[in-house]
């Protein structure tokens, strides 16, 4: 797993059924990277060109979103006060090893800017321009929403062969594990999501 480059939805080939984008991956305990290990990741783009996803259960070092705002020269300190409350609470979450020093913003379909906000499916969109963020910080941005650092990234025919060596499991992506605050809870709720039992949960364990 390394840096593959962003998938954009021009390049994406028609749904096919193989396809996982739009899906939620769950480490298995034998995950060949350490760095995954408990990690859900939300599958932003799969074709047979490769994969790129956002780790969406590993909080950031950067964890004050309006901090972030302040950091990024989005808002002024003395525009602190003024966020709306919805701003103050989004995550900012460790999404991955690639591109660890820009965002990320998945988020409601509610919210869309022409040109840079990638619909994943009809319940969860990216979008990765800065500008999301001043919708945010001006009370104009999506309803539900995170922010990560980093995504994770797969070439082609890389993230199929982890699979096939008990590497993910993956199951369908509810909104309301995506977009929730209790990370240290969404790895074991995305197993049982599944019918997998996480303390019974072996290296040996099949992939779904």
């Amino acid at each position: 797993m390394h840096g593959s480059k962003h998938t954009q939805a021009s390049d994406r080939p028609a749904r096919e059924s193989s396809f996982l984008d739009g899906q939620l991956l769950v480490a298995m305990p034998g995950i060949s990277d350490e760095r995954f290990a408990r990690s859900v990741i939300y599958l932003c783009a799969h074709s047979d060109e490769g994969a790129m996803g956002i780790v969406v259960n590993q909080p950031s070092r950067v964890k004050n979103f309006p901090e972030l705002l302040v950091q990024l020269n989005v808002i002024s300190p003395d525009d602190l006060i003024r966020l709306p409350r919805r701003a103050e609470n989004i995550q900012v979450l460790t999404g991955g090893p690639v591109q660890t020093d820009r965002g990320f913003v998945l988020h409601s379909p509610d919210f869309h800017l022409d040109n840079s906000t990638m619909p994943i499916d009809e319940r969860v969109s990216l979008t990765a321009t800065i500008d999301i963020l001043r919708a945010i910080a001006a009370g104009r941005g999506p309803n539900r929403a995170l922010l990560a650092l980093g995504y994770a990234g797969w070439d082609a025919g890389q993230l199929e062969d982890e699979m096939q060596h008990n590497g993910w499991l993956h199951c369908p992506a509810d909104p309301s594990l995506l977009f929730d605050s209790s990370l240290d809870t969404k790895y074991d709720r995305a197993l049982r999501s599944i019918g997998v039992d996480p303390a019974r949960l072996s290296a040996g364990v099949g992939h779904a």
